[in-house]
């Protein structure tokens, strides 16, 4: 089934679940769109069944917090940041909740995290004005990078480059293998003085670059020229949160949350808002991401909430896990 205009306008909140008793601030499906894992700032981790539209594991991480969580290629293990004692990221196995390995180094919150979509590298950005690259292998940094202000940054869905966004006003590109010689491409937006870029992602097809920020905008960028494309408005940011936008897996869609409770989609061919979906929750959405594999996608406040499209009656009947 092809997601478009008029399917996007049909999503309903299937399932809530209440499992969290405080914000949840990350989630991010499995590779094969089977699981979803969130944290909070209720210092849990939860997992997901998409497939069965239930709750799975509960762990805590009561002494240090959790952040930014991040599925690694295996499916069992996650990196994530804390927020709390200190600003180390943590590989946990989540099948035993045993810790596989830490990897210190930031000074300040770690503000982005990302995973390589082919192999065992990851980026970690931090308020220190530090990048810095890993490998889940070794304990010892990759490679650091020392920047003027706040960093975003994101890989490329080959894996071969990745994108460093610097003080809400200029994204750099570097390639992987090379990056210590410094970007080999640079493009410098007009800043945003309103509000910082909080978050970034290039679309499947690699031909578009999403920033996130604390306002009520969000940009959208040609990854080979740095143009601005589409400039997303039209939503609510009444707190100045960090609100993540995604990419629909196409690249057809970016979805955005807002400070009332409800969905925003817009085009991105057009930069036309395609829709707006209300479901049941009143306070801020801070997370919306699209399974990478299913029709459906979840979104987040204090509470964990998926959406499917009420189409007609084959597709409901194949999405029957998911029916009220």
């Amino acid at each position: 089934m092809k997601l478009s205009d008029q399917v996007l306008k049909k999503f309903k909140v299937a399932k809530i679940f209440k499992e969290n008793t405080d914000k949840i601030n990350s989630i991010d499906f499995s590779e094969d769109g089977t699981t979803l894992i969130s944290s909070s700032d209720d210092d849990s981790i939860q997992i997901y069944d998409v497939v069965k539209g239930v709750p799975g594991k509960t762990l805590f991480s009561k002494k240090y917090g959790v952040d930014i969580i991040r599925y690694t290629h295996q499916a069992n293990c996650v990196i994530y940041s804390s927020n709390k004692i200190d600003d180390t990221l943590r590989y946990l196995s989540v099948h035993d909740n045993k810790y596989i390995r830490y990897f210190g180094g930031h000074t300040k919150k770690v503000v982005t995290l990302c995973m390589s979509p082919v192999d065992d590298t990851f980026l970690s950005g931090s308020l220190d004005k530090t990048i810095r690259l890993w490998d889940l292998r070794s304990t010892n940094c990759q490679g650091l990078m020392n920047l003027p202000g706040r960093p975003v940054a994101a890989f490329d869905p080959e894996g071969l480059i990745f994108a460093a966004g610097i003080n809400s006003e200029m994204i750099k590109l570097y390639d992987l293998r090379s990056f210590d010689k410094g970007p080999f491409s640079t493009f410098r937006l007009q800043q945003d003085k309103s509000c910082d870029w909080t978050g970034m992602k290039f679309s499947n097809d690699g031909k578009m670059i999403l920033i996130s920020t604390s306002g009520s905008i969000i940009r959208l960028v040609d990854a080979f020229q740095g143009n601005l494309l589409q400039t997303f408005t039209g939503f609510n940011n009444a707190r100045n949160a960090p609100l993540e936008a995604s990419f629909t897996p196409d690249a057809q869609f970016v979805l955005s949350g807002s400070s009332d409770g409800k969905l925003h989609a817009w085009s991105c061919e057009t930069g036309a808002k395609v829709c707006t979906m209300e479901g049941k929750q009143t306070s801020t959405i801070y997370n919306v991401q699209f399974n990478p594999k299913y029709m459906m996608l979840a979104s987040t406040c204090n509470q964990m909430s998926f959406w499917i499209p009420e189409i007609d009656d084959d597709m409901n009947a194949e999405l029957g896990a998911f029916k009220k």
